[in-house]
This record gives structure tokens, C-alpha cells and sequence, in this order.
């Protein structure tokens, strides 16, 4: 039966109009999940949704909200692979802090604390001017931040505020390809944003010269926690996305 409708679809409807409806079918296949997946965060097994622009599969679980990016930095934390994470006395700024990430920080630090320029926060900071005092902090959490404002200014000021032997943990979107990052200065409106950067408040997209930068700052990158194997394919992450964790210079 089908094989005739689709004879009869053929004879019937122009060739454009059936190529549309085949191409509005395929595109709802491929936002279909393709395996289950699990959360490492709340233990959910299943098919996770598709986030983002362009949509991304197997991205999102639905219990907990938990993106890709979160599920890589808990592998490392639950595998115990973060420097100086297991220490719950730790003093931590988290700056714009992920809800998922904020609840389980909080109550593993005794001394947590969230900033942001514009979202609620325990404290209002500029992180390319932070309005604190020097060397406060053990741990420094900014997970896809520096792609949105002038990263120089931002890892002088976090190396700043940060202790002796004092780690920074980031994310952010790298083309590990690209030998050197791309900025332009030229690129003013939320759309051209959109077009280079690949979301409408970026300014750049780093390539591998990203370490340089950090570490320019007065940081060692310490190590980089990368998305791989059969955790790609278990926990639902983005291959070859990474945690970098640098730390501060004790001298």
C-alpha cells in the first residue's frame, strides 16, 4: 500500500513539491535520538533530547537538563581527576554559574560562592575588572565565559584573585584545527555574531593558540580533561570537547 501511495504521489504532485516533503521527513529523522544514553549527574537512562543551533543530538537529558559540557567536567570530578577538587575546605568563585553545577558546588564546598555582571548571583562581578582582593580563592570555575568578553583582561584578573598554586577550570568552543583563534573586530551585530562565532553574544572562536593565551597570564595549563571512547558514546558528549584545567604559577 504504501509503495502505491508513493507511486501515486510521484504521478500527482510536482517533482518540487515532492522533494520538500522529502526533505521535511528526513530532517524530522534526524533530530530522532539514535542510542540511550545515561546521566551521570542524575542517573537517568535513556534517549536524551536535541539542543541548540543547529541542533545537537542526544545533547540534553530530560530529567535533569544536563548538557554535554556538564556531564564531561562531573566525569572529572567524579573520577577524581581535577586538581585540588577534593578539597571541600576549598574557597570556590563559580562565575556565571550553571544551576545544575551550582546546587551540587554548593554543597561540596564549604566556601562557594556564585558571581555574575547581569544574572542573579551572591555577588555582582565584572570578570574583566573584578572587584576583589588578591590571591582569595583556591578554585575558579568560568565554563563558557571567556568566548563572551575580552579573555586577556579576564584571566590577568582571575590569576589575581587566585592563590598561590590556585586553579582555574574552563570550558569554552575550540576548533583544535585552527592553529590561532578567530576574532574580528568588524563584526558588530547580533547576526553577523551568529554567522562567525556561532551564537549572537561571542566574540571569537578560539583555536589551539587558546593555552597560550591563558597561560600568558601567569597560568601552567595543568591538564585538559577530553571527551572520548565509550564515554562519548555512554554519557551522551561532544568528541573531543575538553575541561581545561590550568593553575596558577607559585612564583
Amino acid at each position: 500500500m504504501k509503495k502505491l501511495i508513493k507511486s501515486a504521489a510521484k504521478k500527482i504532485l510536482p517533482k518540487s513539491i515532492t522533494n520538500e516533503i522529502k526533505a521535511i521527513i528526513n530532517a524530522r529523522s534526524d533530530r530522532t535520538p539514535i542510542a540511550k544514553r545515561h546521566c551521570n549527574i542524575c542517573g537517568y537512562e535513556g534517549f536524551f533530547k536535541g539542543f541548540g543551533r543547529p541542533t545537537r543530538l542526544d545533547a540534553c537529558c530530560p530529567k535533569c537538563g544536563s548538557l554535554e559540557r556538564h556531564r564531561l567536567l562531573m566525569l572529572g570530578v567524579e573520577r577524581g581527576s581535577i586538581l585540588n577538587f577534593d578539597n571541600k575546605n576549598a574557597a570556590v568563585l563559580h562565575f556565571a554559574p550553571e544551576p545544575i553545577l551550582e546546587k551540587i558546588f554548593r554543597d561540596r564546598f564549604s566556601d562557594y560562592c556564585t558571581a555574575d555582571l547581569f544574572a542573579e548571583s551572591d555577588i555582582k562581578l565584572n570578570i574583566e575588572d573584578i572587584d576583589l582582593g588578591d590571591e582569595k580563592y583556591d578554585i575558579v570555575i568560568a565554563n563558557h565565559v571567556l568566548e563572551h568578553v575580552d579573555d586577556r583582561k579576564a584571566s590577568r584578573e582571575l590569576s589575581r584573585i587566585l592563590k598561590k598554586n590556585g586553579i582555574l577550570i574552563c570550558q569554552v568552543p575550540i576548533i583544535e584545527g585552527w592553529d590561532k583563534t578567530y576574532e574580528n573586530d568588524n563584526i558588530c551585530t547580533d547576526l553577523e555574531r551568529w554567522v562567525h562565532f556561532g551564537k549572537d553574544d561571542h566574540i571569537r572562536f578560539y583555536g589551539k593558540d587558546f593555552r597560550d593565551r591563558i597561560s600568558e597570564s601567569g597560568f601552567n595549563l595543568f591538564q585538559e580533561i577530553t571527551a572520548e571512547g565509550v564515554d562519548v558514546v555512554n554519557n551522551g558528549l561532544l568528541r573531543g570537547e575538553k575541561v581545561f584545567v590550568f593553575q596558577k604559577a607559585s612564583n
